[in-house]
């Protein structure tokens, strides 16, 4: 599910599983999985929103990252900054359930020509709930490689057209923001939640495109599942 990395597979064996609950038996630790179950978060916004010193959350992004519990990303907006991603399937059936409650949904991305198009097509075959994508800096049109794989997994594509998040005329509930650059130059007071996934189009292989809808389709379906 992470941006640009292959499935990862649960622990299986004994010994696995039992890092994965002694890793997990710290509060902190415990806290940050929390933390992380809808949102892609940098490790100062996980001390700010937990209260702990960077030595600290350090030591236990650390810990969580030697047990295959979380993964670091390098930003793809700005390099010097790191997103902390949960390896969801590793903890399969141990992670609470989060819930929100968004009476329409807004997801963002540079160009709004593959991953916020795809994460909204996959959000209105999963939900009821209106929901709506943008650009930060829209393209001319959406990229042929998110209509061929939209195509693949049974969405249509050929009538989406990129627009300016300026467009947006009502204010959304909930924003999800599924690349780096969008999260950190849109200034959002209302509910966040962000998805470091990584940008298709800057290969343009078919294999990109498969790997950016996996992970968004993956991230869709927790999400749905966690509106109240």
């Amino acid at each position: 599910m992470l941006a640009g990395m292959a499935s990862i597979r649960g622990p299986r064996s004994v010994e696995a599983r039992a890092a994965v609950h002694a890793v997990l038996a710290d509060p902190h630790r415990l806290a940050i999985c929390d933390r992380l179950a809808l949102s892609d978060l940098t490790p100062s916004e996980l001390g700010e929103h937990l209260g702990i010193r960077s030595n600290l959350l350090a030591h236990h992004l650390a810990t969580l990252a030697s047990a295959g519990v979380t993964a670091t990303t390098v930003s793809s907006g700005d390099g010097r900054r790191r997103y902390v991603h949960l390896r969801r399937d590793v903890l399969d059936g141990l992670m609470p359930v989060q819930q929100v409650a968004p009476s329409s949904v807004l997801f963002v991305c540079k160009h709004n020509s593959a991953r916020s198009q795809l994460a909204l097509a996959l959000w209105r075959s999963r939900s009821s709930i209106p929901a709506e994508s943008a650009g930060i800096q829209p393209a001319a049109s959406v990229h042929p490689g998110a209509v061929r794989v939209a195509a693949r997994h049974g969405l249509d594509l050929s009538d989406a057209r990129p627009r300016s998040i300026q467009a947006i005329n009502a204010a959304p509930a909930l924003v999800v923001t599924v690349c780096d650059e969008a999260n950190e130059v849109i200034e959002v007071t209302r509910t966040r939640l962000h998805w470091s996934i990584a940008d298709p189009v800057a290969s343009g292989r078919t294999r990109a495109f498969e790997d950016a809808f996996e992970a968004l389709s993956e991230r869709v379906a927790q999400l749905c599942a966690a509106v109240a």
